[in-house]
């Protein structure tokens, strides 16, 4: 598995391919929920905590909104639309001053927890999609320069 962060350019949005169908049947909304909620924990502590609400009944909302996300665009059930809209990711990730290092830790975070999937019996061809889709969707919400 390549868990590569490809470099980004600054306002390009390069064509994002959605994760295959089969990670989501592998997963489960359950563990994407889990993913989800640890990576938003590693989050928290990072050095990137401030993007992220300071409230706790509100970190856990934004876990819940990306869950939805999540599970909707990896062709579960559109949660998100259901509960908050439309995404329109980039215009609801514009208020935060969102730079290449932010994306770069996001990612890095992601990582570990990937590996573990890996070891749980996840295939390493629907966590490599997923991957895919994080690393390309990370730089479309890149709005401010290094």
């Amino acid at each position: 598995m390549n868990l590569e962060i490809t470099k980004a350019t600054f306002g390009v949005r390069i064509p994002v391919t959605k994760p295959i169908p089969e990670f989501l049947l592998e997963i489960t909304e359950e563990g994407i929920r889990k993913l989800v909620s640890n990576h938003y924990d590693k989050l928290k502590v990072s050095d990137i905590s401030q993007l992220f609400p300071l409230d706790a009944k509100d970190f856990e909302e934004a876990k819940q909104h990306s869950s939805d996300f999540f599970i909707q665009i990896c062709g579960g059930r559109p949660y998100f639309n259901e509960n908050r809209g439309a995404p329109q990711m980039v215009g609801r990730h514009a208020p935060f001053r969102i730079t290449m290092d932010a994306r770069q830790t996001w990612l890095e975070l992601y990582k570990p927890l990937i590996l573990d999937l890996e070891k749980e019996g996840i295939t390493s061809t629907s966590l490599q999609s997923f991957w895919n889709y994080l690393d390309v969707f990370s730089s479309w919400m890149v709005n401010t320069p290094s």
